[in-house]
């Protein structure tokens, strides 16, 4: 071989070194992990087995993490999951040792991780149901409340088929509020556990194991089991005490859950711990012998855990669907917060949810405490069994997320619930938040800002809550929201824009409201502003001032076809330049003893409102709010704005 020759391979090997070298070093610390073809025996540096299977991507999403923690935090590191299923026995745990770490899909695909496991074994059970037999269950090491089947999160068996039974308790101890300490004597184990039915309701046919009670309170209820009933006294008595005794608030409906005698339509299911099976009715056409059966083994998917002194730092999780977790019998308290989420953390600092998928979950869709700049973007979330979102003590931002039907299991549960302030506010901006059986957005705690949020639908099941709501907060800015379509269910009321005790500086500007006949209520809250904002009704409408104290309310358009009522408007230190429009009712102002009382008075004189047309544009239900040319909204100076866009930041359409 000639020196030519000779050179010229070497130059080849060199440069083919190189590029190798390249390769690899394109992607420091990734690893590839996949259901379907991977190996815990393998590396996990490659997406795909190697021709002889001596290689490839892991199997687990734990031994990524495993693998990854060898190479400590100094460099990023990063695991890509394929498509495919994962199902999970307990959760993927991340602590301290994972900072820096990313989670995230392969490009292209939307892996999604199960938090429980299939049932299968599916036989006929009478003329109507299928079952399957679970001895774990059976042997009680095995109980979960919520089962999807192909797909879809099912209903539980529930009785009555429908509406509430009404019990006989009563509990008429007065709720000196939250800030006054709650009940003025508190209740005892008894009131908190025991509960008298009619007799009508239940009777020796109900199943002690296998049932369960949602006891309903004004703004939350009460899950448990029972522990005995009385046929002779009629008496019930739980397995676990309830939030608040039954009957307080006035309030007396309760449901029962997961009984055979409560199965009433298609599509409905109970989990007989009794016989050591679960029981479903199948939807017209839906094979059991194909359908894909989920149940959960585990209350969370994926945990984020560090510590005060050593809080988990900028992790990453992006573009996966998480689906399928339990929650414990007990009861869930305000916002159901005492139930975890299928994603959960707690002292992370610096971490991003991004474009995840979180569905058909007994509990959380995200949780997250006592974390720091922590940001959950773009994410789908819905058919929870509690929140969509719940973070305490946290600061960062909850922006560009599509929240929907929440609360099938926990009727408490609130689109997206910031509880508590962290070092700095929370941002919870531009989310598309709807069908909730409470509240749509609510937090606690100073700081935080509330900005273009399309929330709707909020309300159907629960009281004394908003489609957005503020309580023990200070300097909360909300702005630029459009809340729309909330009735009124009865108890407390509900409301579209709601500032209750506490909440003190806070600013309510340039928000729309259609179709809620309490468009702002106020109670216990003092020194707080709203000015600039259309509230719309096509019947009456109230704003209230209950037991508040110096607001400014100005420039202020209320439009309703109705009655419009001002009830304790001396809460009101100073009025300018507001409209009152009401071409089918009167306008009135109420005191709150004499709220019952059919007074069709005119308005008492008070400075700063306007009776007359505001002169808005056509359109305005849909969010545009513009005032036509000479109308007194312009000659006022109140201020156009847009909310046609508030809400979940939709893609661009492909041209």
């Amino acid at each position: 071989m000639t020196a030519m020759k000779h050179l010229t391979l070497l130059i080849i090997i060199v440069l083919g070194l190189g590029t190798s070298a390249t390769v690899v070093a394109a992607q420091p610390g990734t690893f590839y992990v996949s259901a379907n073809n991977g190996n815990d025996a393998w590396s996990g540096s490659s997406p795909e087995p190697q021709t002889n299977r001596t290689d490839g991507p892991l199997t687990t999403p734990q031994a990524a993490i495993e693998a990854a923690r060898k190479l400590g935090t100094a460099n990023p590191r990063r695991i890509v999951l394929a498509a495919g299923e994962y199902f999970l026995n307990c959760p993927v745990v991340l602590d301290a040792r994972d900072s820096g770490l990313t989670i995230e899909a392969l490009s292209g695909t939307k892996p999604v991780l199960y938090g429980g496991r299939r049932i299968i074994g599916w036989q006929p059970d009478g003329d109507r149901f299928w079952a399957a037999n679970l001895p774990e269950v059976a042997a009680r090491k095995w109980d979960f409340r919520m089962l999807a089947v192909n797909g879809r999160l099912c209903q539980r068996a529930k009785l009555p088929r429908e509406g509430f039974f009404t019990h006989l308790n009563k509990f008429d101890v007065p709720w000196m509020s939250t800030s006054g300490g709650g009940w003025k004597r508190k209740p005892t184990p008894e009131e908190l556990t025991t509960m008298k039915y009619r007799p009508e309701d239940l009777g020796p046919w109900l199943d002690l194991n296998s049932a369960e009670l949602t006891v309903y309170h004004m703004w939350d209820e009460s899950m448990v089991g029972l522990a005995r009933i009385d046929l002779d006294s009629h008496t019930l008595t739980f397995s676990s005490p309830c939030g608040h005794p039954p009957g307080a608030f006035g309030v007396q409906k309760y449901v029962v859950h997961n009984v055979r005698e409560g199965m009433a339509a298609p599509g409905q299911w109970y989990l007989d711990r009794t016989a050591g099976k679960v029981v479903y009715w199948p939807l017209p056409g839906e094979n059991m012998t194909r359908a894909d059966v989920l149940a959960p083994t585990t209350e969370r998917i994926i945990q984020v855990i560090g510590t005060e002194a050593e809080p988990v730092r900028n992790v990453t999780i992006r573009e996966l669907s998480l689906a399928v977790t339990n929650v414990p019998l007990k009861a869930g308290g305000f916002g159901a917060s005492a139930y975890d989420g299928a994603v959960s953390l707690k002292y992370s600092e610096g971490c991003r949810l991004r474009n995840l998928t979180i569905c058909n979950v007994a509990g959380q869709g995200i949780k997250a405490v006592r974390s720091r700049n922590l940001r959950i973007e773009s994410c789908t979330i819905h058919d929870t069994g509690a929140c969509g979102v719940l973070v305490g003590q946290t600061d960062g931002a909850v922006t560009d997320n599509h929240v929907h039907h929440v609360g099938r299991v926990s009727p408490s549960a609130i689109g997206i619930s910031i509880q508590g302030r962290g070092d700095s506010g929370v941002e919870i901006s531009n989310n598309e938040v709807h069908d909730t059986p409470y509240t749509g957005v609510a937090c606690s705690g100073d700081d935080h800002r509330i900005t273009g949020n399309l929330i709707y639908r909020a309300m159907q099941e629960l009281h004394d809550g908003a489609g957005i709501y503020i309580t023990f907060c200070k300097r909360v800015t909300v702005r630029g929201n459009f809340v729309r379509d909330i009735q009124d269910t009865g108890g407390y009321g509900a409301s579209a824009y709601y500032l209750d005790e506490q909440a003190e500086d806070c600013l309510v500007e340039q928000n729309l409201s259609v179709g809620v006949s309490r468009a702002s209520h106020n109670h216990m809250a003092h020194g707080n502003t709203i000015r600039n904002n259309v509230f719309m009704a096509d019947g009456p409408m109230s704003i209230t001032f209950i037991r508040s104290s110096g607001y400014r309310f100005e420039k202020n358009v209320i439009s309703a076809k109705g009655d419009i009522e001002l009830m304790e408007i001396d809460g009101v230190s100073t009025s300018r330049d507001n409209i009152l429009f009401s071409p089918g009712g009167v306008a009135k102002t109420v005191k709150w003893a004499d709220r019952t009382k059919d007074d069709e008075s005119r308005l008492i004189p008070v400075n700063g409102w306007h009776r007359v047309a505001p002169g808005l544009s056509p359109g305005v239900e849909k969010g545009a709010v513009r005032f036509l040319k000479g109308s007194a909204g312009e000659r006022l100076g109140i201020r156009p704005f847009d909310v046609s866009e508030a809400g979940h930041i939709k893609p661009p359409v492909a041209r």
